[in-house]
């Protein structure tokens, strides 16, 4: 079932706002009240702006109109605006409806030197881009907030944007801590079972379940570049964002402006193999988090790294006989424990102390640190709501980016593999894309991927930042999208944890800076470290 970790997807505006608010002083605990505060004032705001549109649920009869609608911004949030971007439901059928797209704006600082604006994505699928909007000031340099508006959206199906609904919130719960490891028949059986039951509620529960792919997101920017009055669309792709990055450069080549793609997606690999890769990409953080955890005195990890990575496995099996306990009334299953263990994983800085912390706990059969890392993953409240519908965006748009074909047979036999090449996470992440084999594929047309294979993309020069050691978008992605994009150019940073952009890194930092101020990539590919 997909929920548990089903393709761990996109932590990186989790990881982005734990690292905004250590650079601006802030502690964790007040920061994220005042995320919250502030992501409930925009979002009120946000919709209340729709009200400035005139006609806002009225249909265009035209493409023609959606490419040149005037948006209504409205104050929100004392120094941004929003607004609301309409798009087709269906370019292939206007008749069928609009869907009305969430913006906010951060106006540049020095608009009489505005060179045009940056569109934003923190990845995902499922990510907010107006939250992550609202962190203009951390996200880049002063330089470059002085001569470029900052805009970020919610893709259609994200939070204020039309969003795709599968499970309330006891069905969310009860899906993270279901068990992920199928060990016998029948519970394998009850997989799959649960599988089919959470495809169903999506359909049954959203509306035009199968107009939410990211091709029709990338084309929902060029509709937002067109309506900013800009040229060419300038955009910052970080994780997921690389691949609705890549997809815009592909269908609209002539409209790249200035383009950086952090934390690569390959485009140009199946679900099975994107799956595999990052389950070893995990394999290889976990190794990285234990050899710097036994070089510390309070590690709790045996010294031998074979020894620690049992210590892991037997951690994950003794949950599945006996749940640790926690601080509430809710217990953490195996599930929960791999889940907070792999959410650590993404950012050395941040997530490694939470783990090494969470594994003292773990000995006394303590495991309130390990639901309270997945708490954060999953945006869970402490009243038991959820804060976005993430969990159910990004299933259903990874169903429709990367249908699995694969029989329920060939899963089982390519689990084996996952097991052997990643023995910690492979039992666990094998049947990430389970639930797709029963979600309803998108509706292909001239403008959408018939197949995976992207080749020899001719645009302006692109900057792509690769993580040598990322746990979810492996190195070697951000190699192949390099090639995959004439003209681009590679900036690898020597690290752990995700992506590389505003992670301390002056030589990738003063890279994209001059790039989004001057146009101009690096002569050659940069080799930079932290």
């Amino acid at each position: 079932m997909k929920v548990v970790i089903a393709r761990i997807g996109d932590l990186n505006s989790k990881i982005n706002s734990h690292r905004e608010n250590q650079n601006s002083g802030v502690q964790n605990s007040a920061s994220k009240k005042a995320v919250a505060l502030a992501t409930a004032t925009i979002t009120a705001l946000v919709l209340t702006s729709c009200s400035l549109i005139p006609g806002a649920n009225k249909s265009f009869e035209t493409i023609e109109q959606y490419q040149s609608q005037s948006l209504k911004w409205g104050k929100c949030y004392e120094t941004f605006t929003c607004a609301y971007l309409k798009v087709p439901i269906d370019y292939t059928n206007l008749e069928l409806g609009t869907f009305k797209i969430a913006l906010i704006k951060y106006k540049a600082t020095q608009p009489k030197e505005k060179i045009g604006s940056i569109v934003v994505n923190p990845g995902g699928p499922g990510a907010s881009g107006v939250d992550y909007a609202y962190n203009a000031e951390y996200i880049f340099d002063k330089s470059v907030l002085k001569k470029y508006d900052l805009v970020g959206f919610d893709p259609r199906g994200i939070s204020r944007s039309e969003p795709i609904i599968c499970l309330n919130d006891k069905e969310t719960d009860a899906a993270y801590a279901a068990d992920s490891k199928p060990d016998s028949p029948a519970e394998f059986a009850a997989l799959i079972k649960a599988s089919k039951e959470y495809a169903k509620k999506c359909r049954e529960n959203t509306k035009h379940v199968t107009h939410y792919s990211t091709a029709d997101s990338a084309r929902d920017m060029d509709l937002l570049r067109a309506a900013l009055g800009d040229a060419k669309l300038n955009f910052l792709g970080k994780s997921y964002g690389t691949y609705l990055g890549t997809l815009y450069a592909q269908f609209f080549p002539d409209k790249v402006g200035r383009m950086v793609l952090d934390g690569a997606l390959n485009p140009n690999i199946n679900i099975k193999e994107q799956n595999l890769t990052q389950t070893i990409g995990f394999e290889q953080a976990l190794d990285a988090f234990i050899q710097d955890c036994t070089s510390r005195k309070d590690c709790p990890l045996p010294k031998k790294l074979s020894d620690a990575r049992t210590s892991f496995t037997t951690l994950f099996e003794s949950a599945a006989k006996s749940p640790l306990t926690t601080q509430s009334d809710r217990v953490a299953t195996q599930s929960l424990v791999v889940l907070g263990t792999a959410y650590a994983l993404y950012d050395n800085e941040t997530g490694w102390p939470v783990l090494r912390a969470a594994l003292r706990q773990a000995k006394n059969n303590e495991g309130t640190a390990f639901l309270e890392l997945v708490d954060e993953y999953s945006a869970r409240n402490t009243d038991g709501t959820y804060s976005n519908n993430e969990t159910d965006a990004e299933l259903v748009i990874d169903c429709l980016d990367w249908h699995d074909s694969r029989s329920v047979a060939e899963i089982q036999i390519d689990a084996k593999e996952f097991s052997k090449r990643a023995p910690v996470f492979g039992p666990y992440f094998s049947y990430n894309s389970l639930t797709c084999k029963y979600f309803v594929p998108a509706t292909k047309d001239a403008n959408t991927r018939a197949t995976n294979k992207i080749t020899g993309i001719n645009t302006a020069p692109i900057l792509i930042i690769g993580t040598t050691r990322d746990p979810a978008t492996p190195y070697d992605w951000a190699k192949s999208l390099r090639k995959t994009i004439n003209g681009s150019r590679l900036i690898s940073l020597d690290a752990d944890g995700h992506t590389g952009h505003g992670r301390g890194s002056a030589c990738v930092d003063d890279a994209v800076n001059a790039y989004y101020l001057t146009g101009v990539v690096p002569a050659t590919d940069r080799q930079c470290t932290l």
